[in-house]
């Protein structure tokens, strides 16, 4: 065998975790990374508008709350775009298994919530987002990990 490791072949990429399949982890991330911010931003700047568009009524202690969510938000916004590009390791697992637990048990709250008539029929796109990054971020956690090293995903 040639210096260098001349003639050996990497890894075959798995088409998920290399973003050749129906789903790229970096687009999700991406995604995640917008609709956190967006929401953390208005949350914190303009958190009676908000709360008042899902038919929720105003209080000096929602807004503290809402307030408090919204740093939550900006922090998993962090979280998603700094780590949008991280290769396969177990810490990027443990990022997946923790968003995907977060989300999965938010989609469960805000259904219940919407299906307990708390908020008004906006609360239903909640419910829809919460749903979908669960299920986006269990895609990619339930895929095999990488072997023979860490690779970048895209």
């Amino acid at each position: 065998m040639a210096a260098g490791g001349a003639g050996l072949r990497p890894p075959p990429a798995h088409p998920v975790t290399e973003g050749q399949g129906p789903m790229k982890l970096t687009t999700l991330m991406v995604v995640n990374t917008l609709v956190a911010a967006a929401f953390g931003v208005g949350f914190i700047v303009v958190p009676f508008q908000v709360t008042s568009a899902y038919g929720l009524e105003s209080t000096p202690q929602l807004e503290y709350v809402t307030r408090l969510f919204g740093a939550a938000l900006l922090a998993f916004a962090v979280l998603t775009w700094t780590a949008r590009n991280a290769t396969d390791s177990d810490t990027r697992r443990a990022i997946l298994l923790a968003l995907f637990v977060g989300d999965g048990v938010a989609f469960i709250v805000s259904l219940m919530g919407q299906l307990g008539g708390v908020v008004n029929a906006l609360g239903w796109t909640t419910v829809v987002l919460y749903l979908v990054l669960a299920l986006g971020f269990g895609y990619f956690l339930a895929q095999p990990k990488a072997t023979g090293g860490a690779r970048k995903v895209t």
